[in-house]
């Protein structure tokens, strides 16, 4: 088991098997030492999180929708890694996307669930750039969808 995973575990987080893309792309690219992982929705084991933040979903669950895209990131990391999470040199950037009602400006704030769990996993190799963006639609309807650029070694 890496030192990430272990870290993860001890906060009771189990990573899940990388989901599959649901139309023609593929969940990452290697390029190089630096991998892009596509956009990654708050879909768990229980069925996620759906509906728009700041109508239907509140802060408190968008940050976790947020914090289920992390995993699933963390997932496709793995993946990437060929299963050696101790492989990640770092996160280079976040993409966030928050379906968001007309008055719901804390974008930011959401995306920070995602955000905290990759510096809870990785220390400072998990501070990245971002990005956070309200939108009108996700895939599926989702709460939340997070991309990646993230270097390995």
């Amino acid at each position: 088991m890496s030192k990430v995973e272990e870290r993860l575990k001890a906060i009771g987080v189990e990573l899940p098997q990388p989901v599959a893309p649901v139309a023609n792309y593929v969940t990452f690219v290697r390029t190089g030492n630096l991998v892009h992982i596509s956009g990654q929705i708050s879909l768990d084991a229980d069925g996620g999180i759906k509906g728009t933040v700041g109508v239907d979903v509140d802060l408190e669950t968008a940050q976790k929708a947020a914090r289920i895209c992390g995993i699933n990131l963390l997932a496709q990391m793995k993946a990437a890694c060929d299963g050696d999470l101790d492989r990640v040199v770092r996160v280079v950037k976040l993409g966030g996307f928050v379906q968001a009602g007309p008055d719901f400006i804390d974008i930011p704030k959401v995306i920070n669930g995602c955000s905290d769990l990759m510096v809870e996993a990785l220390g400072d190799k998990g501070r990245h750039a971002r990005s956070a963006v309200g939108v009108y639609k996700l895939p599926l309807g989702f709460a939340v969808e997070v991309d990646a650029v993230v270097e390995i070694a």
